[in-house]
């Protein structure tokens, strides 16, 4: 196994051991807290352009899925149709695997789709100083090639437009299902399966599609990448759909997740600010604004929406418990809402789904 070196771009370096595709790469270095999950982490669009840490020790004992699609187009087990993430940072990696579904081990997953992966790091030492410094951008180096240095940008690249599908997919097309609007940019799968399974029609699009020129029942913003002020044309799609169905007493619904609470934010007014280090876990609490109802979630983001830009008639509808910042938001009259973790899940814990159905019964 060749040694790599991981330097962050304040000097500090890791070193380890490649067990994953090698070529050396840079991409913002995030921590992921999760103690399971990491086939669908992977696969999650939101992780493109960063390296991605998992602080539990052991990884890949359970080894990697098929990577086999459905008729509709989804994966069977994966959140999209690769992986998004630019390489796996680790602790220790099990390239024995045991589980009923595992098909294949991380390493050749990982070695197949170009991606690289290292062990051996410290892992709690890294994620100490992420906490301290704030997420940093990274390299991944392999010590025999001292002058092969990659480089890459985070701030300011508009990688939903690298993760949005190109075209207008729908799902349950043709069954007098209800018509739901997706703005991808960036979708996990499962989402995508959650509306499908509620009998509706999808009407997939992607993030910079006009849709306000479609007949549609409902809006859906979607996860995905990266800063939400790169997308600006989406904002200004949303903030129209806004502006048209304000007049109205029965106004189509909106849902929005993760990226899609950032842009509904920004287009009621909100400025979006970068957290220090970000949330990505399958444990972060949540307060619902209002009650004592609190959530167990799953999260993955490095920007949230300041809730006090709101324009009037904007409210917090949900709040970490461990920052205060928000977790979503709604309309005081409209049957507009969002939240910035992931109801969807897959990995982590589904107290959240009900959110799903709350928005289709929107629709009856």
């Amino acid at each position: 196994m060749r040694k790599v070196t991981l330097r962050l771009s304040d000097g500090t370096c890791f070193h380890g051991t490649s067990f994953g595709y090698e070529s050396p790469v840079a991409g913002e270095v995030v921590f992921n807290t999760a103690m399971m999950g990491y086939p669908e982490s992977l696969t999650d669009p939101s992780y493109a352009g960063q390296l991605m840490a998992l602080t539990f020790p052991l990884v890949g004992n359970y080894g990697v899925p098929p990577f086999t699609m459905e008729p509709d187009g989804l994966a069977t087990f994966m959140e999209s149709d690769r992986i998004y993430a630019s390489a796996i940072i680790v602790s220790y990696y099990s390239d024995a695997f045991s589980h009923w579904n595992g098909h294949e081990t991380l390493a050749d997953w990982l070695k197949r789709e170009h991606v690289p992966g290292i062990a051996g790091i410290d892992t709690r030492a890294l994620t100490k100083c992420l906490r301290e410094h704030g997420v940093m951008m990274g390299q991944i180096l392999f010590d025999d090639e001292p002058d092969n240095l990659p480089s890459a940008d985070y701030e300011g690249v508009n990688f939903v437009d690298e993760v949005s599908c190109r075209e207008v997919i729908r799902y349950n097309e043709g069954k007098g299902y209800k018509k739901v609007v997706l703005l991808d940019c960036g979708v996990k799968h499962n989402i995508l399966r959650c509306l499908i399974r509620r009998n509706v029609e999808v009407i997939r699009v992607p993030w910079d599609y006009d849709f306000n020129q479609l007949e549609f029942d409902a809006l859906f913003l979607s996860n995905g990448p990266g800063d939400p002020n790169t997308c600006d044309i989406a904002v200004q799609h949303i903030r129209h759909f806004l502006e048209t169905e304000m007049p109205k007493a029965d106004s189509r619904p909106l849902m929005g997740i993760c990226m899609g609470n950032q842009l509904l934010g920004k287009a009621a007014g909100a400025t979006i600010y970068k957290l220090k280090y970000g949330h990505r876990s399958h444990n972060q609490p949540v307060r619902m604004v209002g009650t004592d109802r609190c959530f167990i979630t799953t999260q993955n983001h490095g920007y949230a929406v300041d809730t006090t830009t709101l324009m009037p008639g904007w409210e917090p509808y949900f709040v970490n418990m461990n920052d205060g910042s928000n977790e979503g938001i709604r309309h005081v009259e409209k049957p507009w809402f969002s939240a910035q973790f992931h109801p969807e899940a897959c990995s982590g814990p589904v107290d959240t789904e009900f959110l799903f159905d709350e928005f289709v019964a929107l629709l009856k």
